[in-house]
């Protein structure tokens, strides 16, 4: 039996993922800001072939918070296999720049608060010798581009963060997952005009299973996103500052 903690779990994503470990008839413990929709969706996933579903409230970016979380989770499982970190919001690009403070506050939530939280969980994994560490980063971090390369850095630095955690954790059998998914309609892209580069929640999730099963590195969701990341970090930056992307 599987014992998963999510991080964030009330986003589109994370619930999602929760409900393919569910039907699996997994353990979970979900962590999230909202203790409504936390209860609302434990319920639902105890349908669906929970053999366990406990949750816990948290604003990520109460870092002296985290501890307490944690160790509440891994009392309440014991060894954790699977712990999948997808908290985040798509910041107002235009906000980030005229303000610092909205700025610092977004990154602070992509960035600073994924990072600490990854900090405080590597040396639980580690102790464990096993496990997988998986954490949503984007696309939007391989290359920083005008229309959103605040949230950009904030992801681009988890991305390189979890590489060298993933590096340090591979000797003792802890995986470190980096998951970048393109564009998804979920409730936080509601007012985007979707195309043929959107995919739903739940093939992301599916996705994000599939990767941790098989012990991926790095997996973009869904895998067209890997040639078309590729041809973006290629073009050369006199090209680059000259187009719109």
């Amino acid at each position: 039996m599987l014992n998963v903690l999510i991080i964030g779990a009330t986003s589109a994503i994370a619930e999602a993922t929760a409900r393919c470990y569910a039907a699996r008839g997994a353990r979970l413990f979900l962590i999230a800001r909202d203790a409504a929709r936390l209860a609302d969706i434990a319920a639902d996933l105890r349908v669906r072939g929970a053999v366990g579903v406990d949750h816990a409230t948290l604003d990520v970016t109460r870092l002296d918070a985290h501890a307490d979380v944690l160790e509440r989770a891994w009392t309440t499982l014991g060894c954790i296999d699977v712990v999948l970190i997808a908290h985040g919001t798509l910041p107002d690009q235009g906000a980030c720049e005229n303000s610092v403070e909205t700025a610092l506050a977004e990154f602070a939530i992509n960035g600073t608060a994924t990072i600490a939280l990854m900090t405080a969980i590597a040396p639980r994994l580690e102790a464990q010798r096993r496990g997988v560490l998986a954490v949503i980063s984007s696309v939007a971090g391989d290359r920083g581009r005008q229309s959103n390369y605040l949230y950009g850095a904030a992801k681009a630095a988890v991305s390189t963060f979890a590489s060298g955690l993933r590096q340090r954790l591979a000797k003792v059998g802890v995986n470190v997952l980096t998951i970048k998914p393109g564009f998804v309609d979920t409730p936080m892209t509601r007012n985007f005009r979707k195309g043929a580069l959107w995919a739903k929640p739940e093939a992301i999730a599916r996705g994000i299973v599939r990767a941790a099963d098989r012990g991926r590195s790095v997996v973009y969701l869904p895998g067209f996103w890997l040639p078309i990341m590729l041809i973006i970090r290629h073009i050369p930056e006199f090209i680059f500052k000259r187009i719109k992307l």
